[in-house]
């Protein structure tokens, strides 16, 4: 056990920030601490845009479902898949590397550099004593949020982060047990893990009952199952297209 691993051990969504903004330092640390991450074939497919002008992050709560927590806060970062860096880069070069921007797993390899790079953000920013909370209900208007962030083609905003001094302390959220998501040499068979399931969605019953004073207690399972009885975002497929990427 050390400083790094209590801290990312006491991670929580924080959802209510003091008015007080980032200092100017604190962002362009926070974003070498991004650019730190791991990258794949060192492609760096990934921007950030950092939100600073109070009329776009009012109009981003808005596009998000009206959460307060995007307008107020301390910084907010939107996360992007980005190609049309690697178009720049091919005209310096003299290529063409359209087929590996349409191809899935260019868009893979995109989605998975935008992960690593915000999750250091978010890592060293609760190093420095701050809170952070992923947004990805920007993802409910990408049309709407691409344009309003001028994003060109082969870019596509995938989640934002609010970042702030916290002004709210909520409790750890239980995590599924490790029996659920560590399997050792092969995957674990289904009657190894369903009891360890029906175990969690006790556990998690009853954290939303203390947490509400009994206004909820619907387990891990209960609670998943009816958050996605119905895909959301259904168009999405047509929109990553109209970016010009994942087409093969």
């Amino acid at each position: 056990m050390n400083e790094t691993i209590k801290n990312i051990l006491s991670h929580r969504s924080i959802r209510r920030f003091k008015d007080e903004p980032i200092e100017q330092e604190t962002v362009e640390t926070l974003i070498q601490c991004a650019q730190a991450a791991s990258t794949s074939s060192y492609q760096q497919v990934y921007s950030i845009i950092g939100i600073e002008e109070q009329s776009i992050k009012d109009k981003l709560a808005e596009l998000a479902g009206n959460q307060t927590y995007v307008s107020q806060n301390g910084y907010f970062f939107v996360f992007c898949l980005d190609y049309h860096r690697h178009q720049l880069m091919a005209q310096i070069a003299g290529q063409n590397v359209d087929d590996t921007i349409k191809s899935k797993e260019g868009f893979m390899v995109g989605m998975i550099d935008v992960a690593l790079a915000a999750q250091n953000v978010a890592v060293a920013a609760e190093s420095l004593g701050l809170g952070i909370v992923y947004i990805g209900g920007i993802r409910n208007n990408l049309p709407e949020v691409s344009e309003l962030l001028r994003c060109p083609d082969h870019v596509v905003p995938l989640f934002g982060m609010a970042v702030g001094h916290p002004d709210a302390s909520p409790g750890l959220k239980p995590r599924l047990p490790q029996a659920a998501v560590f399997h050792k040499n092969q995957y674990v068979e289904d009657e190894k893990a369903l009891p360890v399931l029906k175990e969690f969605e006790l556990q998690t019953a009853e954290y939303y009952r203390e947490r509400t004073g009994g206004a909820r207690d619907e387990g891990w399972a209960t609670q998943m199952a009816r958050v996605m009885s119905q895909p959301k975002r259904t168009y999405m497929k047509e929109f990553i297209e109209s970016k010009g990427l994942d087409k093969q």
